[in-house]
């Protein structure tokens, strides 16, 4: 079955009740308001992790309307490979100024000038390297909250994690000895150096984001819709044919309609093949979808089982 058939078969399958209610969507959208607003009265130096990425997007959204547009009580934070899609950083970029918040943006290749980046080899990529800038920022602006788009649906590790996620003075994660959260009671007490992660749309899943995204008329980048692209398959996935990803030999370069369900740095991340031209279209894929998000995209997710919590314990989003 070809893509425009199997695109055309699931508009005619899809059903209505198997999509989320407003009343459902009013619930996830006053909890992440609710988290939203807890973080600006119990910190003194929160922020907001902002990639231009859906989910920040949606986190975005909801802080608009926590606080009123043009009105958010803390920055905004990018921490930049230099490997990001341009189309992703442009529209970063572009929703900042028109929302007239500040975008502070620290890059991985400041980290690598001062020498607490080294890369293994020139091909390396820096994805995971970006825990390193993160602390690094966390320090020089003294945050004690960063607010995060991370859902609960994307990957095991995360399925651990609580709302307020809570970081030692190393910036690390101990998955064993979290803190409980009864009857959305948080417990926001920190020692010095210390700071939390929170993910207001921790319970959200990635159809939920894609139907408040088509419920809101939310923009996204282009690449999250369909369109033309070279790629090669490459272990179950498809790799994009770009200048930090070229084919390696014996590897065939295929034009096919892609788009991308998550984005990040170019040389791990991966589009999926894709009709859908608007919001309405994606939730009608992701009905039907049987692999994760970062399953189906994620090149550092395939390293091992354990590679996403590595990462965490280490100081990753």
């Amino acid at each position: 079955m070809n893509a425009r058939t199997e695109h055309d078969l699931l508009r005619h399958t899809a059903h209505a009740p198997t999509r989320l209610s407003n009343t459902q969507l009013d619930a996830l959208e006053e909890e992440a308001i609710f988290i939203l607003r807890e973080v600006a009265a119990s910190f003194e130096r929160p922020t907001l992790l902002f990639s231009g990425g859906k989910d920040s997007l949606v986190l975005l959204k909801c802080a608009e309307k926590a606080f009123g547009a043009g009105r958010l009580p803390y920055p905004l934070l990018m921490i930049d490979t230099g490997h990001n899609f341009p189309e992703v950083t442009a529209f970063r970029d572009h929703r900042a100024q028109e929302l007239g918040a500040e975008l502070i943006v620290r890059s991985v290749e400041d980290s690598m000038a001062r020498g607490t980046v080294r890369l293994a080899h020139p091909g390396e990529s820096r994805n995971v390297h970006q825990s390193v800038t993160l602390l690094e920022a966390i320090e020089e602006f003294r945050f004690d909250a960063l607010i995060g788009g991370a859902r609960r649906d994307e990957e095991k590790a995360r399925a651990k994690e609580r709302i307020f996620s809570h970081r030692d003075a190393f910036g690390q994660w101990q998955p064993k000895d979290q803190r409980p959260e009864l009857w959305t009671l948080f417990n926001t007490r920190l020692a010095p150096g210390e700071h939390f992660r929170v993910f207001p749309i921790s319970n959200w899943t990635e159809l939920d984001v894609w139907q408040y995204i088509e419920r809101e008329k939310i923009a996204l980048p282009a690449i999250y819709y369909t369109h033309k692209r070279k790629v090669i398959e490459r272990r179950g996935l498809l790799v994009p044919v770009t200048e930090l990803t070229p084919p390696r030999d014996g590897e065939q370069i295929e034009l096919r309609d892609v788009r991308f369900r998550t984005v990040g740095d170019i040389t791990c991340t991966c589009p999926v093949e894709s009709l859908a031209a608007d919001a309405a279209d994606v939730v009608i894929e992701t009905l039907a979808a049987e692999v994760s998000e970062r399953g189906a995209t994620r090149m550092d997710d395939k390293t091992s089982e354990a590679s996403m919590e590595k990462r965490k314990k280490d100081g990753y989003f």
